[in-house]
């Protein structure tokens, strides 16, 4: 399948309507402002509007779990579950379990989430942090028919995810700390991994970086692609995107 992310301005049925129009067959949407931490709960008839938008487009399923995933939801850019800092920890976790509470509303059956960056402290640690964060949220949401995605970055600072063994090692240590590895998968980034040191430019290249994909995280296990081009060359770790076909991949 094949959509783009688009704008929920004037309602997050809109999204839908406009990707059918489109001629696509997926999309991917914020459920909130992605940059505030305040959030007003979901309105009845918001909810009424975008499930009536999906049954427009004939995706309407009673099980959001069972594919084709037609529709994603990527969580707020404020969110940090590997963060030292207890308070910035606690607020990430809430805003986390908002995220999937409202996907869940919404059958939205997959949310894309940033690892988290260590900061001042280690990347086990921050691999520690996040794996305990997510025992609290699957706990918190139990029974949520929502997957978590863990997408990958290009590794600037302390951000984790960077390669594919260390997403592969943190969905290790959340289905230990959780117990539900059917909750947790990937989201991977094209523009991220050839920038953080995957070389997606060639066929040959591209082919080896699969492969390692698939040997450390387990290919059935990534539940959605960003198809991006790199501004940047192949290990900047710049998280510059390009449209496709222009830029370094």
């Amino acid at each position: 399948m094949f959509g783009s992310h688009l704008s929920v301005a004037g309602g997050m049925h809109n999204a839908v309507d406009a990707a059918v129009e489109l001629k696509l067959d997926c999309v991917q949407v914020f459920t909130k402002n992605q940059q505030q931490w305040k959030v007003k709960p979901l309105a009845d008839d918001a909810i009424a509007a975008w499930r009536e938008s999906l049954e427009r487009a004939g995706w309407w399923t009673d099980d959001p779990l069972s594919p084709p995933h037609r529709v994603v939801s990527h969580a707020s850019y404020l969110i940090n579950l590997a963060s030292p800092d207890d308070e910035l920890w606690k607020k990430s976790i809430d805003l986390m379990q908002i995220e999937i509470e409202r996907c869940h509303e919404l059958s939205i059956p997959l949310l894309v989430h940033h690892p988290g960056a260590f900061t001042t402290s280690d990347r086990p640690s921050g691999r520690k942090r996040s794996a305990k964060a997510h025992k609290q949220l699957f706990k918190r949401t139990k029974g949520a028919r929502v997957i978590s995605l863990l997408e990958d970055t290009v590794g600037s600072g302390s951000n984790l995810g960077r390669e594919f063994d260390e997403l592969g090692e943190l969905r290790s240590m959340i289905i230990e700390q959780t117990g539900e590895p059917g909750r947790v998968g990937f989201c991977i980034d094209t523009c991220h991994a050839h920038a953080g040191g995957y070389d997606l430019s060639s066929r040959s290249s591209g082919e080896e970086a699969l492969d390692h994909l698939d040997a450390t995280c387990g290919m059935a296990n990534v539940k959605a692609l960003h198809l991006n081009d790199s501004l940047k060359a192949v290990g900047s770790r710049k998280d510059r995107h390009a449209h496709i076909g222009e830029g370094t991949l």
